[in-house]
């Protein structure tokens, strides 16, 4: 298959792409200014621009791009690059691959479990309706703004990515640190709930997502086995073999990250990745500490 890559550079499509092309597909990277290489397709999401040519005999884009969410405090001028980097991108996207003729069979895009908000102890699958929040609103807005293709007839799936383990990059190396040092320790109450997902998952599941006709609309991208706060520092913990005595309460938490503290850090989503079960997929890493000890070589 030929397939198109959006944030080939990022934390997910950097482990992407080296996968589909193991697996035989022809990769093409859709980049910002100029391409450089035959298997590069120049756009510009902020100006609107897309070589809509270089993306002709695509058969599935793979979207992934988007202003990081974890990194820096959460400024005005911040959230406005965080929504109008989604929706933006994925609107033009949809738009120029709806012009396509032929057109590509499929469009994955990346979406959050940010979509359900803060919901306690109850239990989302794909069929809960959206929570509250800005992370949920943007959410919604990023997965309607694939409207044209939709409506061009193309299958589209929108992944809602949990908390990503990865040691090549995002949180969760920043999360690391504490611990290695013998300082780490549970975040808040430590109650809320962490929907994860291993980073060999994560790239398999679009893999799975390209591949799979039954796969359409939302699809939970999220390990079967969610976990506390608390269980999860706990793990860890144990899998480094380091002490987690040092609690960092609420009140720390939103004074370091702002309006972020909440939304990532002190919500608690507990996300089931029912169509992900339903259409068969076997994930590699299903248990938290299998899964650590398999990044972490422990």
């Amino acid at each position: 298959m030929k397939v198109a890559v959006s944030g080939s550079t990022g934390l997910i499509g950097s482990a992407l792409v080296p996968l589909l092309a193991r697996a035989g597909d022809e990769v093409v990277r859709l980049v910002r200014g100029q391409a450089k290489a035959p298997a590069e397709v120049a756009w510009d999401p902020g100006a609107g621009s897309v070589d809509t040519a270089g993306l002709a005999g695509v058969e599935g884009v793979v979207h992934l791009a988007g202003e990081s969410i974890g990194e820096g405090k959460w400024t005005p001028q911040k959230k406005e690059r965080i929504k109008a980097s989604r929706v933006q991108g994925t609107r033009l996207l949809s738009e120029a691959l709806a012009r396509l003729e032929p057109r590509p069979r499929v469009l994955v895009c990346a979406s959050a479990i940010g979509y359900y908000g803060d919901r306690g102890e109850e239990t989302m699958t794909e069929a809960s309706p959206a929570g509250r929040g800005f992370l949920a609103e943007v959410s919604q807005a990023w997965e309607a703004a694939a409207q044209a293709a939709l409506q061009a007839g193309l299958r589209v799936v929108h992944l809602r990515f949990g908390f990503v383990l990865s040691a090549a990059g995002g949180a969760f190396p920043r999360m690391l640190l504490p611990f290695k040092m013998g300082v780490g320790g549970v975040i808040g109450p430590g109650k809320q709930y962490v929907s994860w997902i291993s980073i060999d998952d994560a790239v398999r599941v679009i893999q799975h997502a390209l591949t799979t006709h039954a796969l359409r609309g939302p699809v939970n991208a999220v390990a079967p086995q969610p976990v506390t706060n608390a269980e999860f520092t706990k793990t860890l913990g144990r899998v480094l073999s380091r002490p987690t005595f040092f609690p960092l309460p609420a009140f720390a938490v939103r004074l370091m990250f702002g309006e972020m503290a909440d939304a990532l850090l002190l919500a608690s989503t507990r996300v089931e990745p029912a169509r992900l079960l339903a259409t068969g997929y076997a994930f590699r890493h299903p248990d938290l500490e299998e899964a650590l000890r398999d990044l972490l070589k422990k």
